[in-house]
């Protein structure tokens, strides 16, 4: 079965040329919605592609309307793929996922998007070893600064339990025992 997904971002917008063209399409079904594309929910898409059999074809009138980016797109054609359905662009005729050729582009698609992800984290890996290596901390700040930790350690030493010196440097007395635990490991 066809099933169209027409979309626009605003109210001012309107669907009834996508409407038309899905129509024109052959498509018996067609799930239109009013919302932006860089919205993460989009309920009539949801809808979409929770109610997909398979050898369903989602068909488009172009492929902006259906994904917000190039990633959006190749992860709701995973989604299409799983339920043996396809996906067809009227506007896009490459992209076409029934065929052959259509499918060849998509996973060129993929193969890029994921070389762009690894660079993107190689960048940012490098990124976070350059700057550890310039003195950056990550996480967060310790809750305990120099003098507390030295003030803590000598009222322990002093014979006070944990629970009293977390209520003195007003901590939650798992801090202090990390605090006991990483000083203990710590080389004198």
């Amino acid at each position: 079965m066809l099933l169209g997904y027409a979309r626009v971002s605003t109210d001012d917008q309107d669907l009834t040329h996508q409407r038309a063209s899905l129509t024109a399409a052959g498509c018996q079904k067609i799930y239109a919605e009013k919302i932006s594309g860089a919205k993460r929910g989009r309920p009539q898409l949801e809808r979409l592609l929770g109610e997909l059999r398979g050898d369903d074809v989602v068909v488009v009138a172009r492929l902006d309307r259906l994904a917000r980016s190039t990633r959006d797109l190749l992860d709701i054609a995973e989604r299409l793929n799983r339920s043996n359905a396809g996906l067809r662009s009227i506007a896009e005729p490459w992209a076409d996922t029934t065929s052959p050729a259509g499918r060849m582009v998509l996973t060129v698609f993929a193969g890029i998007a994921e070389f762009e992800r690894a660079l993107i984290h190689d960048r940012t890996s490098a990124g976070r070893a350059a700057a550890r290596q310039n003195g950056v901390r990550f996480g967060r700040p310790p809750a305990l600064n120099e003098d507390q930790m030295i003030l803590g350690a000598r009222l322990l030493d002093e014979g006070k339990k944990p629970g009293e010196v977390a209520r003195v440097l007003k901590v939650h007395p798992a801090t202090i025992y990390r605090v006991l635990r990483s000083s203990l490991a710590r080389p004198e």
